[in-house]
C-alpha cells in the first residue's frame, strides 16, 4: 500500500507543484508527518523531491525532472475506459471527443493492456438512469456544461414548480454554475449565485431540464476550495432531511423493526437500532416522514408489523383501511 501511496504523491507533485504538505495529506489520505516520511522516501528512491517554503512553496521536482512511473497496470487501464458513463458523455456533447481519446489511449498501451482495457467494456455498462423511466437530455445541458468547463457565468430562467406553500413561477437569475451532477438519471447544476455572500446561503442547486432558457456571461473567479462531490453529498443529506416534517409515532414488532428503513428509507429510521423493547419485544419510536399521506402509503406496506400511535388522523386513516380490508376478505371468495 505504501508503494501505491508513494506512486500517487510524486505523480502528484510532478503534475500539480506547489502542493502543500497538508494539501497532499488531503490527497493521499494521510497525516502531513507521513507526507514529510514519504517525501524523504521518494529523494532516497532518487526522484529529487523538495519542499520549499514562502508564497510560492510546497512541494516541487527538480528542474526539468519528470518521473517514469506513468506505466498502467492492467486494472488502471480498464478503470480509464470504464471511467464515463457513455449516455452521461453523450448528454453533455462529449461523446465524440471521449471516442477520441481512447483510441488515443488504446494507441499508447501495449498490446497486453490494450486487451485488458477493451475486455473490461464488454464485461461491465454502466447504466445511471433509474428503472421505469425514459431518460432524455434536457435541451440545453451542453451549453451549461461548457459553461462549467470555461467557468463563465449563464443568465438562466428557472421554471420553479408550484408547492403548498407558493405558486408556480419562473426565476430569473445571474448564476456561476460550478458542475453538474447526474442522480438517478436526472442531470442537476450546482453553482452560486453572485452577489448573495459567501457561505451556504450563497449557493443554488437547480434540475437542469426545468431551464427554459440560457444565455452565456461573463467569466467568473472559482472558489478554488470548493469540492463538488462533498458539496453534493451534504446538499443531498440536508436536502433529504429537509422533507421530514411529520412525526409519526411507531409501535413496531421485531418484524417490523427490521423493515422499516426499506418502508421510510434510511435516513427517517437513524437511531432506532438503539431503541429498547418492551416486555410483549415491540419498540416505540417516533419517527420523520414527509407528510401524513406518505406516511399512510409507505406504513401500510407493514400491516400489522406497525401500530400508528400518533397523530390521530393517521391512525384514524388506518383504522378505517384495516376495517376495509377486513370487510373484503370477510368471506372467502
Amino acid at each position: 500500500m505504501r508503494a501505491a501511496r508513494l506512486l500517487r504523491m510524486a505523480l502528484l507533485v510532478q503534475s500539480s507543484p506547489g502542493l502543500t504538505a497538508a494539501a497532499l495529506a488531503r490527497e493521499l489520505e494521510v497525516s502531513e508527518r507521513t507526507v514529510i516520511r514519504d517525501a524523504q522516501a521518494l529523494r532516497d528512491a532518487g526522484i529529487p523531491v523538495r519542499s520549499e517554503r514562502g508564497r510560492a512553496g510546497g512541494y516541487h521536482l527538480a528542474p526539468g525532472h519528470r518521473t517514469r512511473l506513468t506505466t498502467l497496470h492492467p486494472t488502471e487501464a480498464e478503470t480509464l475506459y470504464l471511467g464515463g458513463l457513455p449516455g452521461a458523455l453523450a448528454d453533455l456533447g462529449l461523446a465524440q471527443a471521449a471516442g477520441t481519446a481512447r483510441l488515443k489511449l488504446a494507441a499508447t498501451l501495449l498490446p497486453s493492456l490494450r486487451a485488458a482495457a477493451e475486455s473490461s467494456v464488454r464485461r461491465f455498462h454502466l447504466d445511471a438512469a433509474a428503472w421505469f423511466s425514459e431518460p432524455a437530455a434536457p435541451p440545453l445541458l451542453p451549453a451549461l456544461a461548457r459553461a462549467v468547463r470555461d467557468d463563465r457565468t449563464v443568465r438562466l430562467s428557472y421554471a420553479r414548480p408550484a408547492r403548498e406553500d407558493r405558486p408556480a413561477r419562473t426565476v430569473v437569475r445571474v448564476y456561476e454554475p460550478y458542475g453538474l451532477v447526474l442522480k438517478a438519471g436526472v442531470w442537476y447544476v450546482v453553482g452560486r449565485v453572485p452577489g448573495e455572500g459567501a457561505g451556504t446561503a450563497a449557493w443554488r442547486t437547480y434540475r437542469v431540464e426545468r431551464l427554459t432558457a440560457l444565455e452565456p456571461g461573463e467569466p467568473f473567479t472559482r472558489e478554488a476550495a470548493f469540492d463538488l462531490a462533498a458539496h453534493w453529498r451534504a446538499e443531498a443529506e440536508r436536502f433529504a432531511r429537509a422533507l421530514l416534517r411529520t412525526p409519526v409515532t411507531l409501535r413496531l414488532t421485531p418484524e417490523g423493526l427490521r423493515r422499516l428503513p426499506a418502508a421510510l428509507g434510511a435516513a427517517a429510521t437513524e437511531g432506532l437500532a438503539a431503541a429498547r423493547p418492551d416486555p410483549e419485544g415491540r419498540v416505540t419510536a417516533t419517527v420523520p416522514t414527509e407528510s401524513g399521506d406518505i406516511a399512510f402509503a409507505q406504513l401500510t406496506a407493514l400491516g400489522a408489523e406497525a401500530e400508528v400511535l400518533a397523530p390521530p388522523t393517521l391512525r384514524s386513516r388506518l383504522t378505517a383501511h384495516a376495517r376495509a380490508l377486513a370487510e373484503i376478505y370477510r368471506t372467502p371468495g
